[in-house]
């Protein structure tokens, strides 16, 4: 493992753990600092599905009570049972239109264009979500029923489209859905689990020949850090919206998507040409 790769598997790690729990598209991200650090190819593929494992294990151990809560809770417990129905309702759009559209939306949709237009997009919707009047019918997650679950779930399909957000759109969705900010918070977190470690074992066993073993050193630093990076993440986000609102990242998405379209419009960076 040579330094330049080292220092790639850092960056990249750092820029998915602090960038996967937060709104602003992790997808979107990894595109344009591959991008920018000449990180592509076969070997790309395989390296995120690693550090995106590191991020979900970092938000495993922040809930872990609550994880452990329900498993043991799951005979017993109505609201255990109530919760994990819940996860499935949500997680089921997502497994069958990424199964039907997955590899679709990866060689057509994957670039930085796509990427600083969803983030523009994506940043005024959020800034109207949270300017609009707010009818909160769900304070905590345990108390959201099957429909919200499902209206959740099926929101998150758009962050199929690289620049969305998975989280942000399952945040600002429960928002407009009638769960409080921290209710919708946690249970982006949540879904977040089942979403993409299924995702993960999916691209994993298809992909499953680009793994190698010269590779393991520079996957490893990648999953270490990223598990690190997204600690912080979720916990800082956990602490700002407390007190905060959503409009500061939908002005970090608007004005880095439209600083990506003024590059590529100028000339400046060639993005048009760029794959993820």
């Amino acid at each position: 493992m040579d330094f330049w790769s080292a220092f790639q598997a850092i960056i990249l790690g750092i820029v998915e753990g602090l960038t996967e729990f937060l709104p602003i598209s992790s997808t979107g991200h990894q595109i344009i600092v591959a991008d920018l650090i000449d990180f592509g190819g076969e070997r790309a593929m395989a390296f995120n599905i690693i550090i995106q494992l590191g991020a979900i294990l970092a938000v495993v151990w922040e809930f872990r009570r609550k994880i452990i809560e329900v498993v043991l809770g799951l005979r017993s417990e109505p609201s255990a049972r109530h919760f994990t129905v819940n996860l499935l309702v949500a997680f089921m759009p997502a497994v069958v239109l990424g199964v039907l559209f997955a590899d679709f939306i990866h060689h057509h949709l994957f670039n930085p264009i796509t990427v600083a237009a969803a983030l523009v997009v994506g940043g005024v919707i959020m800034l109207w979500a949270e300017r609009r009047d707010h009818r909160i019918e769900v304070e905590h997650v345990d108390q959201m029923n099957w429909t919200h679950a499902l209206k959740i779930g099926l929101v998150q399909c758009l962050a199929m489209i690289p620049g969305t957000s998975r989280s942000g759109s399952t945040i600002i969705g429960g928002l407009l859905f009638g769960l409080s900010r921290k209710a919708a918070t946690e249970f982006s977190f949540f879904l977040a689990m089942p979403t993409m470690v299924g995702a993960a074992v999916y691209s994993g066993y298809k992909y499953r020949d680009l793994f190698q073993p010269a590779d393991l050193p520079v996957f490893a630093i990648g999953f270490v850090v990223s598990f690190i990076f997204a600690m912080i993440a979720v916990r800082a986000l956990l602490k700002f919206i407390a007190n905060h609102s959503y409009a500061l990242f939908a002005w970090y998405r608007i004005v880095f998507g439209l600083l990506i379209l003024a590059t590529w419009q100028f000339g400046l960076i060639d993005w048009a040409t760029a794959q993820g």
